[in-house]
């Protein structure tokens, strides 16, 4: 079998430390017919320079300076200039298995309209790992095992922004690189799901996170948790919203609030419950809030958006059918 070129996506940015050893397991692939398109995103440190060394050495490897600022326009710009038939992306301060990108090239070859995805692996520069991270590792992975990403997608972002690939026609009919929305990975998932791509999910884990302090999810405010309900709201919206429906929107806390003032400020009618009694009957955004019971005596079609701090959060048995219901937590 002939193997098409996977062209790898990575922008770079003062990552002199971890570069080295991200570059190395690039290199030692053995899907060997790829391109890396490495984005200098004004790099103050010696990235560059390791950068052009190894480009010197493997043709394979190019490199272009953005003359803008940023993640999103550094992807654009390598996009602009990649000429294989699938894509990829890689982060400068991760890791990639050795057989990552042969893994997922053999999942899709043959198919279209899909995107393929593989298991992921935290580990810590200081050896101590965020229990955060490793949460979002085994949720993660549960999904990816089963193919199951999107039937969480309005929980957290369920297509690990590093460990995907599609066909660059596929890729261009979702819109490729080209919006601006914050954060770009939960976006492009979002698109991946309006566009009825499937997911193919791979059981190995095939590409190693990196925690460490400086890392753009930790410092970068377009990756705060207050864009995350602009996001999700936006293609609610466009996707799930069934407006023949009653909407609730269930949960009054620091989530509750943050859904609930995306849905005003797009003037979507909704009703707002709780079971926190602290809460029932206040006025929060010119809105009531009820008791959540009048879910369970309504005879009404609806819609719940489920936003409570807790993920574990289950009020329904799982096999209601009656209602649609969407955990944004």
């Amino acid at each position: 079998m002939i193997n098409c070129k996977v062209s790898i996506i990575m922008p770079v940015k003062n990552e002199e430390s971890f570069l080295d050893e991200c570059l190395q397991s690039i290199i030692c692939q053995t899907f060997t017919n790829w391109e890396l398109i490495a984005i200098n995103d004004n790099s103050e440190d010696k990235s560059y320079k390791i950068l052009t060394h190894y480009s010197n050495k493997d043709n394979r490897i190019k490199i272009f300076n953005n003359t803008e600022y940023g993640i999103i326009s550094a992807l654009q710009l390598a996009y602009s200039k990649s000429e294989g038939k699938f894509i990829t992306r890689m982060d400068a301060d991760d890791i990639m298995s050795k057989d990552k990108l042969q893994i997922l090239y053999n999942s899709i070859f043959n198919t279209e309209l899909c995107v393929a995805v593989g298991k992921v692996s935290y580990f810590s520069t200081n050896k101590i790992l965020n229990d955060g991270y490793k949460k979002y590792e085994k949720w993660l992975n549960k999904l990816t095992s089963n193919s199951n990403n999107f039937t969480e997608i309005y929980k957290e972002c369920v297509i690990p922004s590093p460990c995907w690939m599609m066909r660059k026609t596929d890729f261009d009919k979702i819109g490729s690189f080209n919006s601006d929305i914050y954060p770009e990975d939960y976006d492009l998932a979002f698109r991946m799901y309006i566009n009825n791509i499937k997911v193919i999910g791979n059981i190995k884990k095939i590409h190693y996170w990196r925690d460490h302090p400086n890392r753009a999810s930790r410092n970068d405010i377009n990756y705060s948790n207050n864009t995350f309900p602009i996001i999700k709201i936006k293609y609610f919206l466009l996707k799930d919203y069934d407006k023949t429906k009653t909407l609730i929107l269930w949960g009054a806390g620091k989530k509750g609030k943050a859904i609930a003032m995306q849905l005003i400020n797009k003037s979507i009618v909704f009703e707002w419950v709780t079971e926190n009694p602290k809460k029932i009957g206040k006025n929060i955004y010119n809105k009531i809030i009820r008791n959540s019971s009048i879910i369970f005596n309504s005879e009404k079609n609806i819609q719940i958006i489920i936003a409570v701090a807790s993920k574990e959060f289950n009020p329904f048995n799982k096999n209601n059918t009656k209602n649609s219901i969407y955990y944004f937590c």
